[in-house]
């Protein structure tokens, strides 16, 4: 039998990568709901934080720093700096907090830090959300429950996206404006998602009444072939089911901000029936509307926002 001749190649010079930034331990990952009257009463901890606005507006108070963070928003919190916020202007909002572990040396230019998310970003922190939720039982708790089955390889992904989250925030903060990457690498991605963005103001617009999907086409000049394809590719979701999930995430404001009675809310978002309206958002969250208000003010005694 012939020998296999040992390789030169198997002698080649390997070059580790070098490490910017590492996420030692996740802490805690929360995505939470709060009313229109909410008010965390404030905290300091040894580990990182960062907290993101999904919707609403909120008052941040941070060693003594006050700081309004609108929709799209995110502020980091020091080791040990005192921070507390509360819903602004009431308006219910929806937040995003993440703590963790982190000793390396470039978190320190997060410090005191309130910072506007580009689409990209946003995308990752949706991103993080799903893997969180693959990774351990949702709604998240402290400290975090790791489902019975994982997705294979969530919790790997869940912490790279985290990192290249920062190492992403990191660059944009200090590249010179004519070294910046376009958010989109053509002008057809742009167009796409500019498309995109004119159906989902659209539906926003209408979100009382009863759309279907040829009278998005006629209204807004765009083919239906395009329009399905357009909005499978850009949100994961199909045109009209993205439209009830518009209407559901409006209802659960409504009811944080305690505006309507669930009859109001069924005939503002366009509903036939108070009782269709009850089936879709149960289907959606998993809770009929009243379950839901009572599982929001249970939160704000049993939940800490941090």
């Amino acid at each position: 039998m012939a020998m296999v001749q040992q390789s030169g190649l198997d002698n080649m010079k390997r070059t580790a990568l070098r490490q910017t930034l590492e996420i030692q331990q996740l802490i805690t990952m929360y995505y939470f709901e709060f009313d229109k009257n909410y008010v965390f009463n404030g905290e300091q901890h040894n580990f990182w934080e960062f907290l993101y606005v999904d919707k609403g507006e909120i008052e941040v108070l941070a060693d003594g720093r006050k700081h309004l963070l609108k929709q799209g928003m995110i502020i980091f919190h020091k080791p040990n700096e005192f921070h507390e916020f509360y819903a602004a202007e009431g308006k219910a909002p929806n937040v995003i907090v993440i703590t963790f572990d982190c000793s390396s040396a470039s978190m320190d230019r997060f410090a005191d830090k309130v910072i506007k998310l580009e689409d990209e970003e946003r995308n990752l922190l949706a991103q993080m959300i799903k893997e969180g939720e693959n990774a351990f039982i949702f709604p998240f708790r402290h400290p975090l429950e790791r489902r019975g089955e994982t997705v294979f390889g969530s919790e790997q992904l869940l912490r790279c996206y985290l990192e290249i989250f920062l190492i992403r925030l990191l660059r944009r903060s200090t590249l010179p404006d004519s070294e910046k990457s376009p958010l989109s690498t053509s002008a057809r991605e742009k167009s796409k998602d500019d498309q995109t963005k004119r159906v989902l103001r659209y539906m926003e617009e209408k979100i009382g009444d009863p759309l279907n999907i040829n009278g998005i086409c006629s209204e807004l000049l765009i083919s239906k072939t395009q329009l399905k394809s357009l909005f499978k590719q850009n949100t994961g979701y199909s045109v009209m089911e993205y439209f009830t999930k518009l209407k559901i995430e409006r209802a659960k404001r409504y009811i944080r901000e305690d505006s309507f009675n669930v009859t109001e809310i069924s005939q503002r978002l366009g509903f036939s029936s108070v009782h269709y309206f009850s089936k879709a958002f149960k289907n959606a969250t998993g809770m009929s509307p009243s379950e839901y208000a009572r599982s929001v003010k249970s939160r704000m005694t049993l939940e800490s926002g941090g």
